[in-house]
């Protein structure tokens, strides 16, 4: 359960019904990769009387800004991605049935049946394949291919969808107990944090904040954004797959004591935020690593540190920009993100908002003063 020791300091943000339902709106909209509108509307309710400064750039990256108070403030980015994994219509449709293809990482063998819904207006639709009664032994045996599957609409919606539409999965949004099950957890958790994180901002620091579009299909936004804003500092707010569940031997099982230990996970729901040391787009600045360890402990913080491997985050654009961007990630896990359905753990959000909220209060420019 969650270590509430820093939990009753007054000016920390706190998850609490009000943040759960702004979470469900935004895990319920359609803004796959490039059609980002559903999302940037909500964020735009959110944050407008809470900043300084605001603009769309050409992408679609919102782009706010929260000064602080006092001389010598740090410039630090924030960014968090809009956008979420899903479909595009590519043909104009036949009888109700449209060709699509994956925006993002999807695996295929997930499709079949899911329910969907498509567009602004998220009309309903299916994605259909033969049922099981009538397909050949060799057919079941094989991986159905996303050539052969379908987006069914019924034929009352042909003129309502057109090609280039996003569609995404129609997935409920539940509280379970101490968890959250939902769809775009990536990254709607970094979203909202994000937007927590601008109405109660630390005022030692300008609080540079990226809304960004496009990180599915190539961090595209987050380029863009860090150009634009130029930070000294920037860390992406990100959702990570938890690869906690548990391992059984399959070739010699016999009963659920044969279980083994996971040594392979990635992170673990319960175990805290994540932070990144690297991945396959970013080695995090080790200056930052160590800052966030030490606020984690100042304040009993529970963390882990995510594996190095495979992966990304905005930060893999991000650092690149001007003249390099100490950069990192920190991530609330999730099992089963980008699928129809991820799980969270109520405390990891939580406790994430609180070390990222106190990592920013505690910085001043001896960062720089410290050898990387």
């Amino acid at each position: 359960m969650l270590d509430k020791s820093y939990f009753y300091q007054e000016n920390i943000p706190k998850i609490n019904q009000q943040q759960i339902q702004i979470l469900e709106q935004l895990c319920q909209a359609c803004s796959v990769s490039g059609d980002e509108g559903e999302v940037r509307k909500i964020v735009f309710e959110q944050i407008g009387s809470y900043v300084d400064e605001t603009k769309v750039d050409a992408l679609g990256n919102i782009l706010a800004i929260r000064h602080g108070k006092g001389s010598n403030r740090l410039r630090i980015m924030l960014a968090a991605h809009m956008d979420e994994v899903g479909f595009m219509i590519t043909d104009e449709g036949d009888n109700g049935f449209f060709r699509f293809d994956i925006v993002g990482g999807i695996d295929e063998r997930q499709l079949v049946g899911k329910p969907i819904v498509i567009g602004e207006k998220h009309k309903p639709g299916v994605i259909g394949a033969k049922p099981i009664h009538l397909t050949t032994k060799n057919e079941r045996n094989e991986t159905i291919s996303l050539d052969s599957l379908r987006i069914d609409v019924g034929p009352e919606n042909d003129n309502h969808i057109k090609i280039g539409d996003r569609a995404t999965f129609a997935s409920p949004f539940l509280q379970l107990g101490p968890s959250i099950l939902a769809k775009a957890l990536d990254d709607r958790l970094g979203v909202l944090n994000l937007i927590e994180l601008i109405k109660h901002a630390p005022e030692n620091i300008d609080l540079l904040a990226a809304f960004t579009v496009q990180e599915e299909v190539g961090l595209r936004g987050a380029k863009v954004a860090a150009y634009t804003l130029d930070p000294q500092l920037a860390m992406a707010l990100d959702c990570t797959p938890a690869s906690d569940l548990p391992i059984w031997d399959k070739d010699n099982y016999q009963a659920a004591e044969e279980q083994l230990e996971n040594a392979h996970y990635n992170v673990r729901l319960g175990a805290g935020p994540a932070i990144y040391v690297a991945d396959r787009a970013t080695i995090a600045d080790p200056r930052w690593v160590r800052h966030l360890e030490n606020i984690a402990k100042k304040y009993q913080i529970p963390y882990q540190i995510r594996q190095p491997g495979s992966g990304g985050t905005d930060a893999g654009a991000i650092h690149l920009q001007k003249d390099g961007i100490p950069s990192i990630s920190v991530s609330v896990p999730a099992r089963y993100i980008q699928s129809s359905a991820g799980i969270a753990r109520l405390d990891d959000w939580q406790n994430t908002l609180a070390l990222v909220y106190f990592s920013l209060a505690d910085l001043t420019q001896e960062f720089f003063s410290v050898d990387r």
